[in-house]
């Protein structure tokens, strides 16, 4: 009995020991960033200018920005959890066709912005992109938010606290406890990660219009994670599917000319 005793104790220590490594570093297995500062120059853009963009806190970070045409919509563009704004250059210069404005802003610790990542962090650096817009003379109904995967979190919690004409996400999740569950079950989830980008929580806030946009083969985030958003939305949402697609290669299924038909299609101004 001591013998049993003495292992339930020990085997009750290993679990608290590994949920508490879980806290301390689950950001590891969150994000993967790309340091390098590369210009849109660098990246084969034309037209396209780097902005340096003080958050309220002091961090300086680096962003890609397109002015554009008149009367046209500017897209805030959050991105996923690895690379940086070069990783994304193809897509960014496809938004701009029909003279579509971009700002697509590196989170912490990507792309040369200072500081590191986490839910908090990015999503008051969300806000400070949608404040830098309207100080480059966007108006909240000239505003498309574009949230791909795990950035879909900035988007989203910011249209839930700003005005804009709409939001598009990209491979959303409906949060990281549920995409963690799958191999980390074994886990208080809840308790272990900080940030939880919990969508499913704060779409219902939104009352712009909303694309969510899923590749049916996505194999990170799988589909019913737009299916389930799509439910708990309470403003006009609508869900395209892309049948071949799977998490990173929307574009290449035609999924920009979804959102291009979707704006066109909104109310004025």
């Amino acid at each position: 009995m001591r013998e049993m005793v003495q292992l339930v104790i020990w085997l009750a220590a290993a679990y608290a020991i590994i949920c508490v490594l879980g806290i301390l570093f689950h950001r590891h297995f969150m994000y993967f960033p790309s340091a390098e500062r590369i210009s849109p120059d660098a990246a084969g853009l034309v037209g396209v200018e780097e902005v340096e963009i003080e958050s309220d806190d002091g961090a300086v970070l680096v962003a890609w920005y397109a002015p554009p045409s008149p009367a046209k919509p500017t897209v805030l563009y959050f991105h996923g959890n690895a690379g940086h704004a070069a990783s994304r250059a193809d897509k960014f210069d496809a938004m701009r066709v029909g003279g579509y404005g971009v700002l697509l802003i590196n989170n912490r610790g990507y792309g040369g912005s200072a500081g590191s990542p986490s839910e908090a962090a990015n999503v008051r650096d969300a806000v400070t992109a949608y404040e830098f817009a309207l100080g480059k003379g966007a108006s909240p109904d000239q505003l498309i938010l574009y949230g791909e995967s795990l950035g879909s979190g900035q988007a989203v919690q910011l249209a839930g606290r700003r005005q804009v004409k709409a939001v598009v996400l990209e491979a959303p999740l409906t949060s990281t406890i549920d995409i963690a569950r799958s191999t980390y079950w074994f886990l208080p989830l809840r308790v272990v990660l900080t940030d939880q980008f919990r969508n499913i929580d704060h779409i219902a806030a939104i009352t712009a219009p909303i694309l969510l946009l899923h590749g049916e083969r996505d194999e990170i985030i799988p589909f019913a994670h737009s299916e389930r958003l799509k439910n708990a939305a309470r403003s006009t949402a609508h869900l395209d599917s892309f049948p071949d697609a799977s998490h990173s290669d929307l574009f290449e299924h035609g999924a920009w000319g979804r959102v291009v038909a979707f704006i066109d299609a909104l109310p004025g101004p």
